[in-house]
């Protein structure tokens, strides 16, 4: 079977361009012009590597990048205009696995397109995570959280919280490990408010919020949610 690769870039030339290019070397190339439906088929289609731009109108590459890595390990590689040596830190700070600048040579793309997943393992991309016997469900394609059967309302900050806090389910995240994979390494210094979030989130999805059955607290280092 064919290799995936997902192409997400607002300008339709170069989707088509790079589509022809990887097509004759033999892969499946799955298209999308916008951000919101390259994350659907992301979900949908769970691609073996993803190749990203960052200034898409509807919602940039830095978010797509974030929502990609709340829910999988895929190699994703920014393709993209912006050279400045800043933008190359964040996007590999974000999770991106490599940054190409346009314009780029050909044979370099296919060849870090190989090297990328030689080096990674076939992706698993889980739209939907059930815990407690299914007291608890969390669907990432539609940002939804359900306790009981009863659908909860988070803000996308708490969300993205939530987020890394399932994805690692089981095991102590520190809070400067969660602060920045939830909001981005800008927010390294927002370590302060993150009790005041997971107060916020204890008081939505616990049914006591003062003896928490979900997320648990690690003295000293951070938070773990429960894994039932």
């Amino acid at each position: 079977m064919s290799e995936k690769v997902l192409v997400i870039d607002d300008e339709e030339t170069t989707v088509q361009l790079i589509g022809i290019l990887l097509e004759r070397k033999g892969y499946e190339v799955i298209k999308a012009y916008r951000a919101e439906e390259g994350l659907r088929k992301a979900y949908r289609f769970q691609p073996d590597i993803v190749l990203l731009d960052i200034m898409m109108p509807d919602m940039d590459g830095w978010e797509v990048c974030k929502r990609l890595r709340e829910m999988s390990d895929v190699p994703i590689i920014f393709l993209t205009a912006l050279d400045e040596g800043k933008n190359v830190v964040r996007g590999l700070e974000l999770g991106a696995d490599d940054y190409i600048t346009k314009p780029y040579d050909n044979d370099e793309l296919v060849a870090r397109v190989k090297a990328h997943l030689r080096r990674s393992p076939r992706p698993s991309i889980s739209d939907e995570l059930v815990f407690n016997n299914g007291d608890f469900r969390i669907n990432f394609m539609n940002r939804e959280v359900y306790v009981r059967n009863e659908v909860k309302h988070l803000t996308p900050k708490e969300f993205n919280l939530l987020g890394v806090l399932v994805r690692n389910a089981g095991r102590v995240v520190t809070r400067n490990e969660l602060v920045t994979q939830a909001w981005g390494e800008e927010y390294g210094d927002a370590i302060d408010s993150l009790k005041l979030y997971i107060h916020y989130l204890r008081q939505k999805i616990e049914i006591n919020p003062n003896q928490p059955d979900y997320i648990l607290t690690s003295r000293g280092v951070g938070y773990r949610f429960a894994n039932r």
